[in-house]
């Protein structure tokens, strides 16, 4: 597929660019509560209630402000607090990827949205609402059959914590089993394709989004990460998987899977105790440092010695134990895997950009599929200077402080340059926005806890081998 895209445009600025311009929210801890709706016909009329909802506030703020003798810009009535609450009601009642759409364009196309749009979007990072009670029973009976409340001591109807297609409750099996169940919203999976190219032609019609934003790539890797993610039993795989894989570090917590009561639509895993990492950001500098240096070592093991990366970067999905200092992995839906040739062409992009070889950076982008032969030279040179800009905690010989690096707004501001030249439309591949959703992700994390962390030493082991 080739077409004007943001996304390739500031793929490189997701390192640590656009992932930073929005803050990923703290786990909630109390809950709006609303049934899903499952059929298709029921959210399409939710999305037909949102546009006919934002065009009736649009012509009562007019009528207002002609009547006080103004003559307001269409931009003026849409972008209103009254539509503001409109539309993040409507999308975080309904979940699925009719949410999931809005956060993927808030995070990826937030600086080439307007501010206003931008926050309203932001929103349904941390807006989800939860389902109620006799809707849960309705998804666990259809799941587990009638009498599934026989093989628990207590199971937990308040949920500990509720996202875009999912919300998970605790409970205690009568064998004595704490867990942690994860249970997906109704009709989430049936109406992926639907919801997302709904959501995104009512956001473009109304006028929201600009007329000059291509979102198609962003619509094809919500469709794509959404089908992965509504698959319990994949996640359930690959929640095995990495507690294979890190059962000899011990600095990581792995929760173990029960697949007794895992289905497709239920995930059930042994509930861990712990804090949000980012509310260790008052811990000292040292364990912030460490905690830190611990995702990034960990970063470089999925890429290079794994071949397997969990690849959404919300701060929900890591939790910490203050008391035994170790770092809770949670969500692994968004879970990718990577050739080893995907691994050594990164591994060649960086050893490239720490000699300053700009000639072995230009093959390495090729060989990612950053650019090709046909790609203009001020383009290529372009991408080579966001190479180097978004290496710099690499290239730091020393502990790299995160948290007064500018480095964030820079790669951010090349990348929409770029992204707005109308004679660059590379699109690179899907795996190559994954890593760098997640590679954005971190450094956020990073900055937010100000973290001082030598990158090059962590690095280098896997670039000498």
């Amino acid at each position: 597929m080739r077409g004007k895209s943001l996304s390739p445009s500031a793929s490189l600025s997701h390192l640590c660019g656009n992932a930073v311009a929005t803050m990923a929210p703290k786990t909630p801890t109390t809950f709006n509560s609303s049934v899903v709706p499952s059929s298709r016909l029921g959210r399409l009329v939710r999305l037909g209630s949102m546009a006919t909802g934002v065009a009736g506030n649009m012509l009562m703020a007019g009528a207002q402000q002609l009547a006080q003798g103004k003559r307001p810009k269409l931009s003026d009535l849409l972008l209103t607090p009254a539509n503001a609450h409109k539309i993040t009601q409507q999308l975080s009642q309904m979940r699925g990827a009719a949410m999931k759409v809005g956060q993927l364009i808030s995070m990826d196309a937030g600086d080439l949205l307007p501010p206003e749009m931008a926050a309203i979007l932001g929103r349904l990072r941390s807006d989800a609402h939860a389902m109620p009670e006799r809707q849960v029973r309705a998804v666990l009976t259809a799941n587990w059959g009638a009498k599934w409340q026989q093989r628990f001591e207590t199971f937990s109807f308040t949920p500990i914590a509720a996202a875009s297609i999912g919300q998970v409750h605790r409970a205690t099996t009568l064998d004595g089993r704490d867990l942690a169940i994860k249970i997906q919203y109704p009709g989430v999976r049936k109406s992926i394709s639907s919801d997302v190219n709904n959501v995104a032609s009512l956001l473009q019609m109304s006028g929201l989004l600009p007329k000059t934003l291509d979102i198609a790539p962003l619509l094809m890797e919500a469709k794509r990460q959404l089908r992965e993610e509504a698959d319990y039993q994949a996640e359930g795989a690959h929640l095995s998987r990495f507690g294979e894989l890190l059962a000899g570090t011990p600095e990581f917590v792995v929760p173990t899977l029960h697949s007794d009561f895992t289905t497709k639509n239920v995930l059930a895993m042994s509930f861990v105790e712990g804090v949000p990492v980012e509310s260790m950001a008052d811990a000292s500098q040292l364990e912030r440092d460490r905690m830190v240096s611990l995702l990034v070592g960990l970063l470089f093991r999925e890429l290079f010695e794994f071949g397997l990366m969990q690849t959404d970067p919300n701060f929900a999905n890591y939790r910490y134990d203050p008391s035994s200092q170790q770092l809770i992995l949670l969500d692994f839906g968004a879970t990718r895997s990577f050739t080893p040739e995907f691994g050594a062409a990164y591994k060649q992009v960086m050893s490239a950009t720490l000699a300053g070889d700009r000639q072995a950076m230009a093959k390495a982008g090729v060989s990612i599929g950053y650019f090709d032969a046909s790609t203009l030279p001020r383009h290529q040179t372009a991408v080579l200077d966001m190479f180097e800009m978004a290496l710099e905690p690499l290239g730091f010989d020393g502990d790299f402080d995160f948290g007064t690096t500018d480095m964030a707004p820079r790669l951010r501001e090349a990348g929409m340059a770029l992204g707005l030249d109308r004679d660059f439309w590379q699109i690179p591949p899907i795996d190559t926005l994954f890593l760098h959703r997640k590679l954005g992700g971190l450094f956020l994390l990073a900055a937010r806890l100000k973290a001082r962390v030598n990158v090059r030493q962590l690095a280098l082991p896997y670039l000498n081998s």
